[in-house]
């Protein structure tokens, strides 16, 4: 049994964590859920040794442990795998060498027997049920190959409790059942695991027990047979969530965005779509579809080697993201952390960033005028933060992503591309982007919205374009359609007459 006795957790002008309390037993699968900012991550990263200097107790088998780097977790069995697994992995190195890393460092021999950690690492990835080639480089593997890297490491490193942070965020239906095989597997090697996740349904699959947060604070822990979504809902946000999918009606008007035979880099091939003004457009397909890559063409990330983008009418085919920007098009990508914000820039920074050149008089900048812009989109937003000087890497995920948004709502862009928008974000802060969104379109904006989550599509969407390896599959009228359509188009279903 591990149990953290009274957890507060302090930053400079915020009390992250409050007097929390909280257990997981051997052999166990335990949710923590809760809304963005409400503390799990803190939570978790306390536990995982990379937030020291905590108030509060932590007990293994009624044994006080001190953890205050993440070589004291690692003693104590306590290993976690985030969501952004390519900070854990060193990308030049094989599978084994990313397994085999800590025993790599501790070995004082001249000579390493590279046989024998090739071995070692080959049998925690079979014992895992994998097959991944141990010689591969790791650079070369997919998200959902990464993320088995690390649970192996942890496996060979003998973890009794496995902290995993958002694991199903960027897998497709097929790599999450995966995952959850190993997750089962590793329960019944009495193994605990710890599983934080914004999808619901997920959490309701795979665990036993689900603790909630909120604010900060410890709201309940309930074994999960006794708990619904809603009642789940109602917990972490204090309040019933009236309408998942706060659709804004507003009438279609002129082409604003029209894409003739698309190819390019990104496997993008023969690709036909037309974005009205007050329209969402959506983009719906399985993971590796083709989605972000068509999105990152549209914006000017990549080769585009046959094919127009016209935008109002006239050719502005981009071919860097500054072409795109000065076209009127925005993108706010899959990847906030690595491509939509700078994390270790403040919120106004980040929130003026694509605008500044207005704040601007030669080689001065308006201070003052960029403090007000930032503060009154802070609040536009809904960002919650300390204050406009606060660094983005400081900020919940679901914060982090309106900051990715909420920079574009400055600028005089007439179409917006979401990729993923609400991947790793809670049901609260979902609708409010789809509210940020619906207020795009009340404005005679066009959004381009990209998911392979079904259901956000038929709440958000007007028409949807089903992509399947690279191209369009079909073009269907969104309350016409079903997910189950939906997916048969992704997989595949309707080519040669099938």
């Amino acid at each position: 049994m591990l149990k953290m006795k009274g957890i507060t957790k302090t930053f400079p002008g915020v009390k992250a964590l409050e007097n929390v309390d909280f257990e997981v037993g051997s052999g166990e699968v335990h949710a923590l859920i809760g809304a963005n900012g409400a503390g799990k991550s803190t939570l978790m990263k306390v536990l995982a040794g990379a937030y020291g200097g905590y108030e509060g107790d932590i007990f293994i088998n009624n044994r006080k442990v001190t953890i205050n780097n993440p070589i004291d977790a690692k003693h104590n069995g306590i290993v976690i795998v985030y969501q952004e697994v390519d900070t854990a992995l060193v990308p030049h190195l094989t599978v084994a060498e990313n397994i085999m890393m800590d025993y790599i460092i501790q070995q004082k021999n001249v000579f390493m027997n590279w046989k024998k950690i090739r071995r070692f690492a080959k049998q925690e990835i079979e014992a895992l049920g994998l097959d991944i080639n141990v010689n591969r480089l790791v650079s070369g593997l997919s998200l959902s190959e990464k993320q088995m890297v690390l649970i192996g490491r942890a496996f060979f490193h003998k973890a009794k409790y496995l902290i995993l942070d958002e694991p199903t965020a960027p897998l497709s239906v097929e790599e999450t059942e995966k995952l959850f095989e190993i997750v089962r597997k590793i329960k019944n090697e009495g193994i605990s695991v710890i599983f934080i996740s914004h999808r619901l349904d997920e959490i309701f699959k795979i665990c036993e027990k689900i603790t909630v947060l909120k604010d900060g604070k410890n709201v309940g822990t309930f074994n999960t047979e006794d708990l619904t979504i809603d009642q789940a809902v109602e917990k972490m946000l204090g309040r019933k969530l009236e309408n998942t999918y706060p659709k804004v009606e507003a009438v279609a008007g002129d082409t604003l965005l029209e894409v003739r035979d698309l190819s390019g880099t990104g496997g993008v091939k023969n690709v036909n779509i037309k974005v009205r003004a007050g329209e969402i457009i959506g983009l719906a397909g399985l993971v590796g579809g083709g989605k972000t890559e068509l999105c990152k063409l549209l914006f000017g990330e990549g080769k585009i080697t046959d094919g127009k983008i016209i935008l109002e009418g006239k050719n502005t085919t981009p071919k860097t993201p500054t072409d795109a920007v000065e076209n009127g098009l925005a993108l706010v990508p899959e990847e906030r952390r690595k491509e939509g914000i700078f994390v270790n820039e403040t919120v106004e920074t980040n929130i003026t960033l694509p605008t500044l050149k207005s704040y601007c008089r030669g080689i001065f900048m308006n201070k003052g005028k960029i403090k007000k812009v930032s503060c009154e989109n802070i609040k536009k937003v809904g960002i919650k933060t300390p204050g406009e000087k606060e660094l983005v890497r400081n900020l919940s995920g679901g914060n982090q992503q309106k900051v990715a948004i909420g920079k574009w709502l400055l600028s005089v862009a007439k179409v917006f591309i979401f990729d993923e928008a609400t991947k790793g974000v809670d049901v609260g802060s979902k609708a409010e982007i789809y509210e940020l969104i619906g207020g795009l379109v009340k404005q005679g904006k066009g959004v381009i919205y990209a998911s392979c989550e079904f259901s956000e599509i038929l709440g958000l969407t007007d028409r949807v374009y089903v992509m399947y390896n690279g191209t369009i599959a079909k073009e269907l009228i969104t309350k016409e359609t079903t997910e189950e359509e939906l997916l048969y188009y992704s997989a595949g279903g309707g080519l040669n007459g099938e």
